[in-house]
Parts: structure tokens; sequence; C-alpha cells
């Protein structure tokens, strides 16, 4: 049996597509495996590929272990951002009350229209 690439699976995809192929998955960071989860594979050995014989065992991990990162969305985000939108309010082109007061965004600028 050649095993397929559970990398990015959730569990339960991971679990069908190992059964699938005669595999058994194997999860040794979490000791209720196969119940229904979220989580999806992050790391898997043997390798995608590899010939391996009938009920043989696939290990697949759905955490990073320590200091291999894991980057991704992690909410909330402390320290949270600022509230609002913009800091201050930018100037209309041909405003009178622009920051040379004539009203034109290019003299702003020092471009000639």
């Amino acid at each position: 049996m050649r095993v397929p690439r559970l990398v990015g699976l959730m569990a339960v995809d991971a679990h069908e597509t190992a059964r699938a192929r005669g595999l058994l998955l194997v999860a040794p960071d979490r000791p209720d495996f196969p119940r229904p989860a979220v989580d999806h594979v992050v790391r898997q050995y043997p390798q995608p590929g590899a010939e391996l014989p009938r009920d043989a065992r696939v290990y697949v991990w759905f955490d990073f272990g320590p200091g291999e990162g894991g980057g991704g969305v992690r909410e909330p985000r402390v320290p949270e951002p600022p509230p609002g939108g913009a800091r201050r309010a930018l100037d209309e082109p041909g405003d009178p009350d622009g920051p040379d007061g004539s009203g034109d965004p290019c003299a702003v600028a020092g471009l000639s229209p």
C-alpha cells in the first residue's frame, strides 16, 4: 500500500483516507483519536508515497512540537489593535482649505498642472 498525503486534511478525512487504503492511523498527540475533531494534520510519518504492508500504522500529528513554529491565524490578538480607522482625515483634492490654501493638489507636491 502506498501512503497517501494526509497533511492538510481534517482528522475525520485523514482517518477515512487511510482506512480506504488499508492503513491504520495513529495520533500520538491525541489519545482520544479517532473521535471526531476539527483539527488538521500538520505532520505525518511515513511520508506520502512510502510503501507499507496492509494494516500498517501511519502516524499523524495535529500540533506542531515545541519550537517548530506553526504560524497562522491566532485569535484573539493581544494586544488588540487600536480602535477606530484612520488616525486623521486626508484633504480632498481641490479643497480650498487644503495644506497650501490654493485648492490645487499639484501645488502641494510641487508639480505644475
